[in-house]
């Protein structure tokens, strides 16, 4: 890290030993652990437009291509395993810290990490949602039944999506067998905001009450180019609360905060856990 990163990282670690920290987490994140993110350093260029829910809903044969995409993507992002940013944070919300963590990611790392009370304001790839009689079912018992419908299919997918979906000539799609809900047979679906689709009222509600009661709002890893995330950035710095975004390349967030550190997630979290753990020793 160089001089100025470093006096930035001391700053944060100031802040953050106050306490009362709410962490915003986006894409950025979970690179580490294999997943690319959508618009940073590590993002893969997505060639093709994200599922909308009135796509999925409406166009079987749409539905058919997510699922023989999402099927494939969901081998990477199942095997993804938490890295040293998802294990700091989960240290500094041990040590106390952290009061709260917000994530607009959709795959479960930061609990794996051993995190507690997560707002997952996008759903969790690991969760299958049936729209017709709301069934929960875990994806991996959905693989299975996909493998089963589908033996010969071999896809190769070009290049994964941080939410899961993955790039896929559409040849290697025919006869690409989707399958209903167990309980009803109604539509399946990964438990998940696709575009189209509004954030669940109460985890709005929820992670702006954290905002509310916090004394520093932390965003790492995210861009802050949809609102969904952005708002809290901004009703953080309309009610006076300090904004600090850890992240590599510019955000939308910059004009509303306090600190931005453009520094690598996996040095600058680590050593500010291990600042924090030693301070409150």
């Amino acid at each position: 890290m160089d001089l100025q990163v470093v006096r930035q990282v001391a700053e944060l670690g100031d802040w953050i030993s106050d306490g009362d920290v709410v962490v915003l987490s986006g894409a950025g994140l979970s690179t580490d652990s294999g997943i690319p993110d959508y618009r940073g350093p590590s993002g893969s260029a997505r060639r093709s437009t994200p599922m909308t829910y009135q796509t999925f809903t409406r166009d079987p044969i749409a539905r058919r291509r997510y699922w023989a995409r999402s099927h494939l993507g969901w081998r990477t992002i199942g095997e993804a395993r938490p890295n040293d940013g998802h294990r700091a944070v989960a240290s500094l919300q041990e040590a106390g810290a952290v009061r709260g963590i917000i994530t607009q990611n959709v795959d479960g790392l930061h609990q794996a990490a051993g995190a507690r009370d997560v707002v997952e304001l996008h759903g969790n790839l690991a969760r299958i949602v049936c729209l017709d009689c709301g069934d929960l079912t875990p994806r991996e018992a959905m693989a299975a039944r996909l493998d089963e419908a589908n033996p010969g299919f071999a896809g190769v997918a070009t290049a994964i999506n941080a939410d899961g979906d993955v790039e896929l000539d559409d040849a290697e799609l025919d006869g690409f067998a989707v399958v209903d809900c167990a309980a009803c047979g109604g539509m399946l679906k990964p438990d998940v905001v696709y575009f189209g689709e509004t954030v669940p009222p109460e985890r709005v509600s929820r992670s702006f009450g954290l905002v509310a009661g916090a004394r520093t709002l932390l965003v790492l890893g995210s861009s802050l180019t949809v609102m969904s995330g952005r708002r809290f950035v901004l009703r953080a710095a309309k009610d006076g609360i300090r904004v600090a975004i850890v992240n590599r390349g510019v955000t939308r967030g910059e004009p509303y905060a306090d600190l931005v550190v453009d520094a690598p997630l996996g040095i600058v979290l680590p050593h500010l856990a291990s600042t924090v753990a030693t301070v409150s020793s």
